[in-house]
């Protein structure tokens, strides 16, 4: 059992890391793109081209995957699909209204509570086991992060503007959480709910506004940039998700600016500075200690029968079928069992841990 686990960790971890670099590559890109088109604007169309593009992505794959059955539709899945549209939405307008009353540097920093928000969330609310690795862990990346987002901490100082801004952050973390207990889906399903849920949002928004452009070469390049940036990374989010939880999955999502601004040194030719380098060492340093971290203890699993996205090299699905180790869904029944081994935060281990 132990070996199938880091076999389906390992792979939640690249799915992961595969997250973080194709949202990372989106920075440079989308910075050409405000050339021309407003930001709310464009936020619309990456949100859009994400759900449109994974939705025709679905529509081939359903006719034959058994993934089929993983569609979302039970109330409670409605419950974090409606949260997680809401959130997606209100987020960047907070962000946007903090901005005009504060000065940018004060902004990106704070905007690296994102982390810690959906750390302290999944712990408070969603049961996630946070081991004292994992929180240097978190400490690391978010310093590291910090170090990345400003120029002169001397700017530092809060304001309505910096409340606004850490709201935004909460409200992602939030979401991330929301997006989290959607994992267990078809995570092609989650995106495109995702993408046109949130991207018609933020198209009224652009509208009402009237900030928009009508350059179809920019709108089809964003739309495009939306597919594989936000859709095909958040895709990967999901799945990285399922297996290590949303605070698991955060800190690894945090290489994405790295990504970015080596990217930009790449595309734009901007300066990788001495701080970038400084950040990078502390943000492999904390990569290491999260990928590395293991939690294993004696547990009890109740009997149950329950529906969901799984595979069968994780050491609690050993039922029998024709679709092999191909990911699919059905209902499946569980014994009652009781052992220890190492695990993460998935869906059959959110259980309470006296210690943490």
């Amino acid at each position: 059992m132990k070996n199938k686990l880091n076999k389906s960790t390992e792979k939640a971890l690249f799915a992961a890391l595969l997250a973080a670099l194709l949202y990372g590559i989106s920075s440079p890109v989308s910075k050409i793109l405000l050339n021309e088109i407003p930001p709310v604007f464009l936020a619309a169309l990456l949100y859009l081209g994400a759900g449109v593009g994974m939705g025709l992505i679905s529509l081939f794959k359903d006719r034959k995957n058994t993934l089929k059955a993983g569609r979302l539709s039970s109330r409670k899945d409605t419950k974090f699909i409606i949260a997680m549209i809401v959130l997606d939405i209100a987020a960047p307008i907070l962000l946007l209204i903090g901005l005009n009353m504060t000065n940018a540097g004060n902004a990106a920093l704070l905007n690296n509570f994102e982390i810690v928000a959906t750390t302290l969330i999944a712990l408070m609310f969603f049961r996630e086991s946070i081991g004292r690795r994992l929180w240097i862990a978190i400490g690391l990346i978010t310093i590291a992060s910090m170090i990345l987002s400003i120029n002169d901490f001397s700017e530092f100082s809060f304001s309505i503007g910096s409340l606004l801004v850490l709201a935004a952050t909460v409200s992602w973390g939030l979401e991330n959480n929301c997006t989290r207990m959607l994992s267990h889906r078809n995570p092609r399903h989650v995106v495109v709910i995702k993408g046109i849920g949130s991207g018609a949002g933020s198209l009224i928004i652009a509208f009402a506004l009237r900030e928009y452009s009508m350059n179809i070469i920019y709108i089809l390049a964003a739309l495009l940039l939306g597919f594989v940036a936000y859709g095909l990374s958040i895709y990967f989010y999901i799945t990285a998700q399922r297996t290590l939880g949303a605070a698991r999955t955060s800190t690894f999502y945090a290489a994405a600016p790295f990504i970015g601004a080596f990217a930009s040194w790449l595309i734009l030719s901007e300066k990788l500075t001495v701080a970038y380098i400084a950040a990078l060492v502390i943000m492999l340093v904390g990569t290491y200690l999260a990928a590395t971290e293991r939690h294993s203890h004696h547990h009890e699993h109740e009997e149950i029968v329950h529906e969901h996205v799984h595979g069968h090299d994780d050491g609690h699905h050993d039922h029998i079928h024709d679709n092999g180790d191909e990911v699919h869904s059905h209902s499946h029944g569980h014994k009652k069992i009781s052992h220890s081994h190492g695990h993460t935060p998935d869906l059959h281990h959110m259980h309470l841990h006296k210690e943490k």
